[in-house]
C-alpha cells in the first residue's frame, strides 16, 4: 500500500508543488478542494475516510490575500481559513486511524509592523489590524480541537517565492518595466520563504515528532525592501529601477484591486524553533532564491 498524504486547499501555487514533491517520493497524494475531481469540502464524511490512515495533513485552504479589503472579500477571507479548518478537524475526529501530523497553514503577518527588531515564536508581538484578526482567528480555529493522536502544528509562514507563483513575478514585471526601485520608505523588512524550504520543513516536523504548536517558517536572512530590489536588478541585469513612493503606490493598488500592506507592512520574522531543532535552509539568502527561481 502507498504511503498517502492529504493535501486540502491543494489546488494553487503551493499546493501544487506540495502534490507533486511527494508524489515524486512515491506518496499517494490526496486533494481536498472546491475544484471538480477533488474530494468535496463540503462532505465531512469522504474528507475522514481520505484522512484514514495518511502520514499527514496538511491544510493550505484560503482566498488569497491579494485584493481589497471590501466587505464581501474580508467575509470570504476569514471564513475559507476557519470554515475549513473547523471542517478538518470534524472529519479527523470521525477516523479510527487519524494522520498523526496535522499541519495548518497560518501567515508571518500575524506579527505586528517590525523595523526595530526580528519577531521570535516566543518573542514576538502579535499585531492589530484585519489580517491580524484573520491569522488569530485561523489559529484559535485550529487549536480549538483536542485530538490525542494527532500533534498539530499551525506553520506562520512568510512570503513565499518559487517559479510557478507567489510575488517574484510582479517584482520581475517591474523591474523590466524601469520601476525596481524601493517601494514606500525601502526600509521595511521582508520576511520570505522559498518553496521548497517550505516544502522541505514539513518533511522535518513529519521526522521531528517533538515540534507542535506554532512554528515561524521564514528565511533566517530577511532583508530590506531596497535590498530584495536591488538584488532584483542585479539578478535580471537592470542597472537602475525608478523607486515607487507610497502616494504612487496606494493608486496602484486601487487600479489592480490589491492593499498596499502587502508591500509596505515591515514583516520581521525569524524561524527561531526551527534553527534550534537543526533545521538547516537550502535557501537561506535572497540571492540564491531570487537566482534559482529567474534563471
Amino acid at each position: 500500500m502507498n504511503r498517502k498524504v492529504v493535501l486540502a486547499g491543494g489546488t494553487g501555487f503551493i499546493g501544487n508543488y506540495f502534490k507533486r514533491s511527494f508524489e515524486a517520493r512515491g506518496y499517494e497524494v490526496r486533494i481536498i478542494s472546491r475544484k471538480p475531481g477533488n474530494i468535496a469540502w463540503s462532505n465531512v464524511h469522504a474528507i475522514a475516510e481520505a484522512l484514514e490512515g495518511a502520514e499527514l495533513l496538511m491544510n493550505l485552504a484560503g482566498k488569497s490575500v491579494n485584493c481589497r479589503y471590501n466587505p464581501s472579500n474580508k467575509d470570504e477571507i476569514v471564513n475559507s481559513r476557519t470554515e475549513t479548518t473547523l471542517q478538518l478537524g470534524k472529519a479527523l475526529l470521525l477516523c479510527n486511524n487519524p494522520p498523526p501530523l496535522w499541519i495548518n497553514s497560518s501567515t508571518a503577518t500575524i506579527y505586528r509592523h517590525a523595523e526595530d527588531r526580528a519577531m521570535t515564536e516566543e518573542h514576538g508581538e502579535i499585531g492589530t489590524g484585519f489580517s491580524v484578526e484573520v491569522a488569530k482567528a485561523w489559529e484559535n480555529a485550529f487549536f480549538s480541537f483536542t485530538l490525542p493522536k494527532t500533534r498539530q502544528a499551525a506553520l506562520r509562514i512568510a512570503i513565499v517565492l518559487g517559479k510557478d507563483g507567489g510575488v517574484l513575478n510582479p517584482f520581475k514585471n517591474l523591474v523590466a518595466f524601469g520601476l525596481g526601485g524601493a517601494q514606500g520608505p525601502g526600509n521595511q523588512m521582508f520576511s520570505w520563504i522559498h518553496v521548497e524550504d517550505l516544502f522541505r520543513i514539513v518533511l522535518f516536523i513529519m521526522e521531528h515528532k517533538e515540534l507542535e504548536g506554532i512554528i515561524n517558517c521564514a528565511s533566517p536572512h530577511p532583508v530590506t525592501n531596497r535590498e530584495l530590489m536591488s538584488e532584483m536588478r542585479s539578478v535580471l541585469n537592470k542597472k537602475f529601477g525608478l523607486p515607487s513612493p507610497r502616494w504612487l503606490l496606494e493608486i496602484g493598488a486601487l487600479v489592480i484591486r490589491t492593499e498596499t500592506e502587502l508591500l509596505l507592512k515591515s514583516r520581521w520574522v525569524i524561524p527561531e524553533r526551527l534553527q534550534r531543532h537543526g533545521f538547516a535552509f537550502q535557501f537561506s539568502h535572497i540571492q540564491g532564491a531570487i537566482q534559482d527561481i529567474c534563471k
